[in-house]
């Protein structure tokens, strides 16, 4: 049965900045992943000016689960762990929809056409995840590899040839 962890309570801050584009504007983008022990509430711009627009999402939250272990191990070999931070555009706003640490879910949720963007983790999300993956993930043992067939190799090359002389003789 999957293992999962207490729950961690983040608040995610997105920012807009212009763009020298006619075509789009302005640009939304995660800004930043706070540990917060903010209760839950409705999102609040802490900044609105021509230069950039700063909102803050309360009462996110996140777990790790062992059964996703795999996806943390994969971030934290990167070489450059971060937050996945899945958001949507809500009429001209970009809003945080979840956060994740699974490397494999995000690739799923870009898979299912969402926009995933990343922020660096901080060492001690850093340490945590280290200590959930040195716990819980196992490599799947490697398969035992087949030789292979050179008869079928043999045979492939033959079909080419005909195939070829086939075209030739057209």
């Amino acid at each position: 049965m999957p293992v999962e962890t207490d729950e961690l309570s983040l608040a995610v801050v997105m920012q807009r900045k212009p763009l020298k584009s006619t075509w789009q504007p302005f640009q939304w983008l995660p800004a930043e992943v706070v540990l917060s022990p903010l209760p839950g509430g409705a999102a609040r711009c802490l900044r609105d000016d021509p230069s950039e627009t700063l909102w803050l999402y309360p009462g996110m939250s996140m777990r790790l689960y062992s059964d996703e272990a795999e996806g943390y191990f994969l971030n934290l070999d990167s070489g450059s762990p971060c937050w996945f931070i899945m958001w949507r555009l809500e009429g001209e706003v970009g809003v945080p929809q979840c956060v994740t640490l699974s490397y494999n879910e995000a690739a799923r949720l870009m898979d299912g056409g969402e926009q995933v963007d990343t922020l660096p983790l901080p060492p001690s999300m850093v340490e945590r995840l280290g200590a959930f993956v040195a716990e819980y993930y196992r490599p799947e043992p490697k398969g035992k590899r087949r030789r292979p067939s050179f008869e079928g190799g043999a045979a492939v090359q033959q079909m080419a040839r005909e195939e070829g002389e086939g075209r030739r003789g057209r």
